[in-house]
């Protein structure tokens, strides 16, 4: 098969089309053959080599954990998945080797669903790392009906989801940090935009009127946002973060690193065949463009998703 690896950690340059074994098929894993592979801030985090304390590395690497493609052989304990079924999922293993760079990918049925019908590839791969992420968050945060939630970072991959699926869980008010550039994106999707940065608190106050706090803070960028968060929520541990464990937990928050969950995958799917859920792609690339796609990344300010596509 042909898939984006690396040898070494390092800058996007070590990031190369290499040739490689097919990957193997076992008793409850299926191949996928990939038809988009979304890419998120923890592959170049694991480029870099900054995971290598939470799970075993092998080389050559394939980052990559998002998928959407079309199943072409299944092991034989496999009652779900057939041959021609469009999946999605969030492939991530035990150990960090075979990822979703490649045009073949061996999934464990654990980290899979059906694709939504109304998604083409490219944005269904755009939904598992992210989606999960912000319905695990809510769910941390008990966020329900009639609570006003703010979204940190709400213009990026996991935030744009964020605030569309706090609608759908039935909040009365979604609030969504943003630049001024990507205000009407979120008044679009249903947000109330609010631009980051100083006074944060005391510009949230003036929005939101009365003692000037949310019921649920999500954070999804770190930094002051996460600083933030405790005096803008009306109970510490309904604000919840991605990004600093030790932080968070301090300041009596909740930590969430995402898992697989295919039932929530198919909810998340569901949401996009009733209209409920859009999936924004900012660009594509050819898989061979990974290194550039990392660039873009890390660079900041990605409006939704960028998504690899094989040829």
């Amino acid at each position: 098969m042909q898939a984006v690896a690396l040898t070494e950690f390092g800058e996007p340059e070590v990031l190369s089309l290499q040739e490689l074994d097919d990957p193997l098929v076992g008793p409850d894993t299926v191949l996928v053959e990939v038809r988009a592979a979304g890419v998120n801030p923890v592959d170049y985090m694991i480029r870099r080599g900054y995971l290598q304390g939470a799970y075993p590395h092998h080389m050559p690497l394939i980052p990559g954990w998002d998928v959407a493609g079309v199943v072409r052989a299944a092991g034989p304990a496999v009652t779900g998945y057939r041959p021609g079924d469009e999946v999605v999922g969030y492939v991530r293993k035990d150990h960090v080797q075979n990822g979703t760079y490649a045009d073949m990918v061996a999934a464990p049925v654990r980290t899979l669903a059906h694709k939504s019908r109304s998604l083409d590839f490219e944005r269904a791969a755009g939904i598992p790392l992210a989606g999960l992420t912000a319905v695990q968050t809510l769910h941390a945060a008990g966020a329900g009906r009639g609570d006003i939630v703010l979204v940190h970072a709400a213009s990026g991959g996991v935030g744009h989801l964020a605030v569309q699926i706090a609608t759908a869980m039935g909040a009365s008010r979604v609030i969504g940090t943003a630049s001024e550039g990507n205000h009407e994106f979120l008044r679009e999707l249903g947000a109330e935009p609010l631009t980051y940065g100083e006074r944060l608190p005391e510009r949230l106050a003036e929005l939101v009127g009365g003692e000037g706090k949310v019921d649920v803070a999500l954070d999804f960028v770190g930094g002051q946002a996460l600083a933030d968060s405790p005096s803008i929520v009306r109970s510490p541990e309904r604000h919840v973060s991605v990004m600093d464990p030790d932080t968070v937990l301090s300041q009596g928050g909740r930590y969430v690193f995402v898992h697989p969950d295919s039932q929530q995958l198919t909810w998340l799917g569901e949401l996009a065949d009733n209209g409920q859920l859009r999936v924004e792609v900012q660009q594509t690339f050819p898989l061979e463009q990974a290194a550039a796609a990392h660039r873009v990344l890390e660079d900041g300010h990605v409006r939704g998703k960028l998504v690899l596509t094989p040829a």
